[in-house]
């Protein structure tokens, strides 16, 4: 694999704009290589001579070997000597106060000069913005890490408190020194990274730092040694373990926020200075938030609590690591671009300029402080194997370090299976209703208004899991980092194959229902139907709710969980704090009003008794139809008090207006609902003003807001400045369908029927007009996303500590 591709695919999706811009660096050495050809063309070799002229110089001797080379060898010294001064690189004060490199070219006489002169100079840009980055993000970290140390201080204090309250001295033991040992210099040493020496003295810092480490584990070791004789019990799990020693760098003016070298580490008085983070993302906080009731931030010193603190602190070192991981993927692949990018300038130009550039790169920010990160990355997972996962290495490594999933042959074997059974189940369909002539039959009528209302149900769970399936296959196409957006565990995020699988199994066992209870025809002497066979999709709807909540680990037991989690977070709204896997799943559910609907029938039908005969009353009774209007306007209620739970807790006046577009389609059902029932001139009237200004608001913000197209001052002009996908005419399609679908509800206000097609047929086809609309809106709904958070460098999940220390409320 060439690099330029290896660097693209090794790129984190939400920092590519951060990354040196490999091949717009290319093009223009590809430029200073055509203009070469121009100027200077190759010799040619002479005509009839098939072979190189190098074939037929004249033959120096063996002797004269070591006279060649030696020449050879000067020749090459004063070659260096006179093309090491082809550039100077030098550091300057930029005006933003950060420090940058300029590249001046020495050789803008030569033919072809101003070429190289615009490549160094995008060159320089491409590095600074790449350093200033990097260093960006490292002092992030850095900052990360100090809270993480104080957080643990808190932990290992709250541990002793519940674990061992009797022996509260533990504090001032021995023990405690011993974990001076394992205090990480990391800012000392990316302090003394960036100085002038560069990497050597950086190495250095690095090697005495390592000899300080071990002469504090022996003192350690000897005095615990020396403590134990005393018969002082101590505890290895309950030592706390630091990741970062502030020795230069001090976050705060107040003492307690630095590490003192020759001090003991916190000690049980921290939890004087300690209270519990408030947390309004559940729904107890949030009704205590909303009477006024204060919300408890004391210390209990408890085993549940205790056990909560340590499930709040792993998720944060995990998260944590894996930031280190992606900095120091990112820092090794750009240098290693540079390095690329100027042998090849080298090779073109037969310059030697690249030793001088490199080693700039070498001594820089980014260059220099590698030893910085790869040692805090050891810190963490001591830290995390030591406190997390009782010293398990490979347990707490395969924890910490994401999981790559490999391709399962078993899921492909078993999704061409499952679809090849679903093309000949539906072949087999067609071919009976045929052959048997069904549908002339006297028991068609009463087949659609009751069997396929039950099955239509599994047909839009499985058209809206086959969507589902296409968009995570273009996502995963256009380097849409879905994993990340909807928070999602790694390693347990399902792939397009995966939910193909599923949706395929579930059309089989639809699709087999549909023929064990496809006759027509009543028992003439019960003047009914077989009653088991009559009870199948009752039976199916029930087997996949058992399913959905089978505690063991079978059928994607992760993502089962993630999304009932997230349904249970719609059907509470507004109790529980909105994250975008929230709102996605509401939104999902406001395309399913039909679904909702056929839940509805199925309680219905078979609580009235006369499903041994095909018949119900359902459309008769007048709570049933009631709070079947109902059910179509609750999915749009539980979206608009997401809108309003965001407006009030982010100060989003956006989210406002969103709520009101909720609402407006709300209206618009209520008022189609009432034309229905009184079928008056008003009433038809004020259903068309209603739909058709919810139907304009929802479309105009799904494709301004929620896509981010339609922007007419954008570079690709009326979509938007970033687009992933390479056609343009893509995105037009989709805004043209997305109208065309959104206005789908006119047949229920005209009342238009088609003679060909049944009633429910209608019903249904309208449903899958929706689900086809929203299947098209999720992918660019989440690429917009996507393209935000790459855009302010969003690559992280933000994960809420336990604890919040008293000065720092102080400070604000």
């Amino acid at each position: 694999m060439k690099f330029g591709k290896e660097l693209k695919s090794q790129m984190v999706p939400e920092w590519q704009g951060a990354y040196v811009d490999y091949e717009f660096l290319k093009s223009l050495l590809k430029d200073i290589q055509h203009y070469r050809l121009k100027v200077r063309p190759p010799p040619s070799n002479p005509p009839g001579l098939p072979r190189a002229l190098s074939h037929y110089r004249t033959f120096s001797g063996l002797t004269s070997v070591q006279r060649t080379m030696s020449m050879r060898s000067f020749s090459s010294r004063r070659h260096d000597d006179t093309e090491s001064h082809a550039i100077l690189v030098n550091s300057v004060r930029r005006s933003d106060g950060d420090e940058g490199y300029v590249t001046t070219f020495l050789r803008t006489e030569e033919d072809g000069g101003e070429y190289e002169l615009v490549y160094f100079k995008r060159l320089d840009d491409e590095f600074n913005k790449v350093n200033r980055f990097y260093k960006a993000k490292v002092e992030e970290v850095m900052k990360e890490a100090d809270e993480l140390n104080r957080q643990m201080d808190a932990l290992i204090a709250f541990r002793i408190k519940v674990e061992n309250p009797k022996h509260a001295w533990f504090e001032t033991a021995v023990d405690m020194d011993n974990l001076v040992s394992a205090v990480a210099s990391s800012s000392a040493a990316l302090s003394a990274s960036v100085s002038s020496s560069g990497r050597r003295h950086s190495k250095r810092m690095a090697e005495h730092m390592d000899k300080i480490d071990e002469d504090k584990s022996l003192r350690g070791t000897s005095v615990r040694e020396s403590s134990q004789q005393d018969d002082s019990p101590q505890e290895e799990n309950h030592s706390s373990h630091r990741i970062v020693q502030e020795v230069t760098i001090s976050t705060s003016n107040n003492p307690s926020n630095r590490f003192n070298v020759t001090g003991k580490p916190a000690s049980l008085e921290i939890l004087n200075r300690v209270r519990f983070n408030k947390h309004t993302d559940t729904p107890l906080p949030t009704i205590k938030g909303v009477l006024n009731v204060p919300i408890q931030t004391d210390l209990k010193f408890s085993a549940e609590n205790l056990s909560k603190i340590e499930d709040q602190l792993r998720r944060a070192f995990i998260e944590f690591y894996n930031k280190l991981r992606l900095l120091k993927s990112f820092s090794f692949m750009n240098i290693l671009a540079f390095s690329k990018i100027m042998k090849k300038y080298d090779k073109i130009t037969s310059r030697n300029a690249s030793k001088s550039y490199l080693r700039m790169v070498d001594t820089s920010y980014i260059g220099s402080s590698d030893e910085v990160i790869t040692k805090l990355l050891d810190r963490v997972e001591a830290t995390y194997i030591k406190h997390f996962v009782n010293g398990n290495r490979k347990k707490g490594l395969n924890t910490l370090r994401p999981k790559i999933k490999r391709e399962n042959h078993k899921v492909s074997a078993s999704l061409g299976f499952f679809a090849g059974c679903t093309v000949a189940l539906i072949f087999a369909l067609i071919l009976t209703i045929r052959t048997r002539n069904i549908f002339e039959k006297e028991g068609r009528g009463r087949y659609m208004e009751t069997m396929f209302p039950l099955y239509s149900f599994f047909g839009f769970i499985v058209l809206h899991m086959l969507f589902y399936a296409g968009n995570i296959y273009f996502w995963k196409k256009y380097k849409v980092n879905y994993q990340f957006i909807f928070g999602f565990k790694a390693g347990t995020e399902l792939g397009y194959r995966e939910v193909l699988l599923v949706s395929f199994a579930l059309s089989v066992l639809a699709l087999g229902s549909i023929h064990v209870n496809l006759d027509m025809e009543m028992d003439p002497k019960t003047k009914d139907y077989k009653q088991l066979t009559e009870l199948v999709p009752l039976i199916l709807v029930i087997f996949i709710f058992a399913v959905m909540i089978c505690p063991f680990n079978i059928v994607y037991r992760s993502s089962r969980y993630f999304f009932l989690t997230c349904v249970i977070h719609v059907f509470l709204a507004p109790l529980y704090k909105v994250v975008l896997s929230d709102f996605f799943v509401a939104d999902q559910l406001t395309s399913q009003v039909q679904a909702f609907r056929s839940i509805e029938f199925y309680i219905c039908y078979y609580t009235s008794g006369d499903y041994r005969h095909r018949e119900n009353s359902c459309d008769k009774n007048d709570a049933y139809s009631t709070f079947s209007y109902i059910l179509a306007a609750v999915p749009f209620w539980w979206r608009m008090l997401q809108c309003v739970r965001r407006f009030f807790e982010e100060k989003d006046a956006v989210q406002g207006w969103n709520s009101l577009k909720y609402f407006s389609i709300i209206v618009s059902f209520v008022t189609r609902t009432a034309y229905g029932r009184n079928n008056s001139n008003e009433w038809y009237i004020i259903a068309w003003i209603t739909s058709v200004v919810a139907g304009i608001v929802a479309t105009y913000w799904d494709i301004i807001y929620d896509w981010g197209l339609l922007n007419r001052k954008s570079t690709n002009p009326w979509l938007r400045d970033k687009l992933l996908v390479p056609y343009k005419s893509v995105y037009f399609a989709a805004i043209a369908l997305n109208v065309l679908l959104r206005f789908s509800w006119i047949q229920m206000v005209l009342d238009l029927e088609l003679p060909f097609l049944h009633r429910q047929s209608m019903i249904a086809v309208i449903a899958i007009l929706e689900i086809i609309r929203r299947g098209v809106w999720n992918f660019f709904r989440l690429e917009n996303e996507h393209l935000n958070n790459a855009g302010k460098y969003r690559a992280f999940k933000s994960v809420p500590l336990p604890f919040n220390y008293e000065d720092d409320e102080d400070d604000t």
